[in-house]
């Protein structure tokens, strides 16, 4: 059975062809506690005619006596044309990381030929990229590493979908009440399968809007995107259902909101004419009170 790796790492080493023989290393990233980098060999591992990757814990010798990591990892030369060309380049590795062994990988990982050949595509405007699938099995020893700035780009496996850590939360929650949700889907593709879970969580984030804020057009963008989603196999009932809220809550916020509207007016109206039938009992009053004083005797005479 094919391994499912929780982590994915995307590192692009830029102007590849024109790099010295020396070792190079990703940015730092943080998995289960530990920091860790990617380093590539350009010229090869002692000059060997392959490119070279190695999986590395970065400064093992600071961290507590004892420290180990079992880990899962998979290379991957991207193929930037075709992925199946990809999936001949793919190395599996089964490892425990510690004090005595801070790094492992492949010396032969891919020749050097076959990367720079002319159209091979490994190459793309002088860049080649790199993908590391990391499963830490096991560990061994507490650490507190807080996380990095890192120019690489980091995913999650969630159900077989590859996520951004930030995106990793909201999807597992979708598939904790929704189960079923993917049990049809059909694309295979991993950046059409993000695709479309970066459709719906946008569909999602789009609904969690106040009513006010989510105008027709909206409103008609999501019915339409719910469509090609339901194509790809997502079963989204609910999803729909939801919408119908949103759209029926937008249609009453709107109409007691013209309904309020007329109120006011019609209050404002009233609150006119109500002083200016004040005014005029004022006036009249000013008119009946001589008349109701009685006639003094110098009045008569």
């Amino acid at each position: 059975m094919e391994t499912q790796f929780d982590n994915k790492i995307t590192w692009t080493i830029k102007n590849f062809s024109s790099l010295p023989a020396d070792k190079i290393c990703s940015d730092n990233f943080v998995l289960s506690g530990c920091k860790w980098n990617l380093q590539a060999y350009p010229k090869g591992y002692y000059n060997a005619n392959y490119l070279s990757l190695f999986l590395a814990v970065v400064d093992y010798a600071s961290l507590p006596t004892g420290c180990r990591r079992h880990t899962k990892c998979r290379f991957t030369v991207v193929n930037q044309i075709s992925n199946k060309l990809s999936q001949s380049k793919i190395r599996e590795l089964d490892m425990w990381f510690e004090v005595n062994s801070t790094s492992w990988g492949n010396a032969k990982m891919c020749p050097l030929d076959e990367i720079h050949a002319k159209d091979s595509r490994f190459l793309v405007n002088g860049e080649l990229k790199i993908v590391a699938e990391i499963n830490v099995v096991e560990t061994i020893g507490k650490l507190d590493v807080t996380e990095e700035t890192s120019t690489i780009v980091e995913t999650r496996n969630v159900n077989g979908f590859q996520l951004l850590p930030s995106q990793a939360k909201s999807v597992n929650r979708i598939f904790k009440r929704h189960p079923e949700i993917a049990s049809d889907f059909r694309p295979k593709n991993p950046n059409l399968r993000t695709g479309y879970m970066g459709l719906l969580l946008s569909l999602i984030e789009t609904m969690c809007q106040l009513p006010q804020e989510i105008s027709k057009d909206d409103l008609f963008d999501a019915y339409a995107a719910l469509a090609p989603m339901r194509d790809a196999g997502f079963k989204l009932d609910w999803l729909e259902k939801k919408l119908d809220e949103v759209s029926e809550k937008q249609e009453n916020e709107g109409a007691s909101e013209t309904g309020l509207h007329e109120m006011e007016e019609e209050l404002k109206d009233l609150k006119q004419k109500l002083s200016a039938m004040e005014a005029l009992v004022e006036k009249e009053k000013g008119k009946v009170s001589p008349a109701k004083a009685p006639i003094s005797f110098n009045d008569v005479v």
